[in-house]
């Protein structure tokens, strides 16, 4: 007679692995951006906001949009990879572990979302498509620059990696480039990089394979998927939980964070809760503040009301599919959605708004003195990321905002 013992579940709070790191507990800070590197560089301010959230017990931190390439950052203040930026890396990745807590570097290609008239060189897409960020063409990839973007990843990952970071997070959502091969609407082409899932997928798969050749186990590689980006011709649920199921069998990645929505087509689909049209539309460049005053721009932010962990379902898809570590994001703000998670099958879980709204919200739930984040999802923190990204309840002092427009 055999008799079957029902794993425990894991302890939110409990010291665990990633691949070969060691974090203090499954608490994650999401990538976001932080608006606090005005000339491109790590600042004092970049290192204070992250080091907020690593006194406060997060176990792993993430220092958000890093790009491989010059025309692959979002717009020109956010952080180019590269020799020249490692002291500041370095930096803050020391400033950061003296905490007990764990950094990892979310390493992206912006591809359409990125600004090309900031940055001063066009935008890359899967195909080509006009911009609304910047109301110039974006350009179709070459198999030239597939190639030289995916060297520059290594060259990134390379950097970070000797910078002191524990842990890659490689950006394959958000319509960013990678993901903009995978969705179907703005992956047109008709060569070995179109058409089919295995042939959208290829580019995320071949940058995934280079990386983790290039670092072995000297950190861990995760991703950023989707698990659905909310617009017609974006990644469906079903083609995600496909794409993911050969990164898997790939065997390059650590773990997965799932995300969804779409920086460029349907960016609320991440956020949910209230529309801050007016303040985000000011905080926009001329250009697009113009843009946004049309129907089409009015229709850019779409409203959807906020549930707690409203991917949980469309994850439990993934986490049915999968059996590698699996992250759930998406309005987590209760210890008991938390325990909820572990006790379905999550490794991790990871806030933003959550920890942004208070960043020693996790030392708070382990301590016992809440069971609830205070953040209430007005996203007024939305329009704040080109000058400090912030929640708009704490004092502008006490949030240490800079950049343009910054007071």
């Amino acid at each position: 007679m055999t008799s079957e013992t029902t794993p425990a579940v894991p302890d939110v709070f409990a010291p665990t692995t990633l691949g070969p790191v060691s974090l203090r507990n499954r608490t994650v800070k999401a990538a976001t951006f932080e608006g606090r590197t005005p000339a491109g560089v790590v600042t004092d301010e970049l290192i204070a906001y992250h080091l907020a959230v690593a006194e406060g017990g997060i176990g792993l931190t993430t220092v958000a949009y890093l790009a491989v390439a010059p025309e692959g950052r979002t717009h020109r203040e956010q952080i180019l990879v590269g020799p020249a930026a490692q002291p500041g890396l370095t930096r803050l990745t020391d400033a950061i572990h003296a905490t007990g807590a764990k950094v990892a570097a979310q390493v992206g290609h912006a591809g359409p979302v990125a600004n090309g008239r900031s940055n001063g060189v066009h935008a890359l897409s899967a195909s080509r498509m006009p911009s609304p960020l910047s109301m110039q063409m974006v350009r179709s990839a070459s198999e030239k620059d597939l190639t030289r973007i995916t060297q520059a990843y290594v060259d990134a990952s390379r950097v970070l990696v000797d910078s002191g970071f524990d842990v890659l997070e490689l950006h394959m959502a958000h319509s960013y480039l990678i993901s903009s091969f995978l969705a179907p609407g703005l992956n047109r082409r008709k060569d070995h990089w179109g058409g089919d899932l295995v042939n959208r997928a290829r580019l995320a798969r071949q940058v995934a394979r280079a990386v983790r050749e290039e670092i072995g186990d000297e950190a861990a590689v995760t991703a950023k998927v989707s698990v659905s980006d909310g617009f017609k011709g974006g990644v469906r649920t079903e083609d995600s939980i496909e794409f993911t199921r050969l990164i898997e069998a790939d065997g390059h990645l650590d773990a997965l964070q799932l995300s969804g929505g779409s920086s460029l087509m349907n960016p609320m689909y991440l956020f949910r809760g209230e529309v801050p049209l007016k303040e985000f539309a000011a905080s926009m460049p001329p250009l697009v503040r113009l843009g946004m005053k049309t129907p089409m721009g009015k229709g850019f932010l779409k409203s959807y009301p906020f549930e707690e962990a409203y991917f949980f379902d469309k994850a439990s898809q993934f986490r049915e599919a999968l059996t590698m570590p699996l992250m759930l994001l998406g309005g987590i703000n209760r210890l008991e959605t938390m325990e909820r998670a572990m006790a379905s099958g999550f490794d991790f879980v990871a806030m933003g708004r959550a920890v942004l709204r208070e960043p020693d919200l996790v030392n708070k739930l382990q301590a016992g003195r809440q069971g609830a984040a205070k953040c209430i999802h007005c996203n007024q923190c939305m329009p704040t990321i080109y000058t400090g990204t912030r929640c708009p309840e704490i004092p502008l002092a006490e949030a240490g905002a800079t950049g343009p427009g910054a007071p």
